[in-house]
């Protein structure tokens, strides 16, 4: 994921964005042939990369050909617990003939994270590690200053969010609104969340509609970060453009939370 945090308003973010990612589509269509731009569920695109660091040298490349080098940072959604198998990772979990003398365990993958943050713009990680792997998040939150996020590893529900504060496990939650089930039992999340210094990145799902709801719940709670996919389909696009229009409504009252977006207020 990428995040525009050098612009000076939500607009400009907006534009920085889209031009990043068709930039991306151009490096990939080159890269990679034509079929290779077909996109994801959130608009995402997954060209057929062989080793993990391509991926992030790509963007790079895009946000570079794009001239925003030091105005946009990357932020990545690993989902680990996708590829965690009987306490180690496989990092070659779709393959169904995978080498499991080459699966890790959490130290490794913790090793590999640390070697992309120190050769990319990383400012942000979401799952990690395994949902129920506590150790291996407990130390990777102390052994790094960027945002770590529970997604998987909170599900927006207090109970979890509660123990992740006890451990000192990660410092943002992911907050989806139907994962929890309600607006007000999403809201006591973050406010959970929020009295303990974390930040919170207001988030949609796969299965989207153009409902805004949520571009809403972020300035409503001023959380400084949505997470809703691509510029690319209508049911992503509604959100970033509901968020334009309050910019503009609110004219010299907005603030666009930037370098500040885990703690914009």
């Amino acid at each position: 994921m990428i995040l525009p945090t050098g612009a000076c308003s939500f607009k400009e973010a907006m534009r920085m964005g889209s031009e990043t990612y068709h930039n991306l589509k151009k490096i990939i269509k080159d890269k990679y042939g034509l079929d290779a731009t077909a996109v994801g569920d959130e608009g995402g695109f997954a060209p057929n990369i062989t080793n993990n660091k391509d991926a992030l040298s790509i963007i790079n490349d895009a946000i570079a050909k794009a001239g925003y080098t030091g105005r946009i940072e990357i932020g990545m959604d690993v989902a680990a617990s996708e590829f965690y198998k009987n306490g180690v990772y496989d990092l070659d979990f779709k393959n169904p003939k995978s080498d499991k003398s080459k699966w890790i365990k959490g130290d490794k993958l913790m090793a590999m994270y640390q070697d992309f943050i120190k050769s990319f713009p990383i400012v942000s990680i979401e799952d990690p590690f395994d949902q129920d792997d506590w150790d291996s998040w407990t130390a990777m939150k102390k052994c790094t200053e960027i945002q770590i996020v529970g997604d998987d590893l909170t599900v927006t529900n207090p109970k979890r969010i509660q123990t992740a504060i006890e451990k000192d496990a990660c410092n943002c939650l992911l907050l989806k609104v139907n994962q929890i089930g309600t607006i007000t039992e999403a809201i006591k999340a973050h406010l959970l969340a929020k009295k303990s210094g974390w930040g919170t990145m207001v988030s949609h799902r796969s299965g989207e509609t153009e409902d805004t709801l949520i571009a809403d719940l972020v300035v409503g709670l001023s959380t400084g970060q949505i997470k809703t996919g691509a510029p690319c389909r209508s049911e992503r696009l509604a959100k970033y453009n509901q968020i334009m229009r309050i910019e503009e409504e609110l004219g010299p009252n907005a603030r666009f939370a930037g370098k500040s977006f885990r703690k914009p207020c």
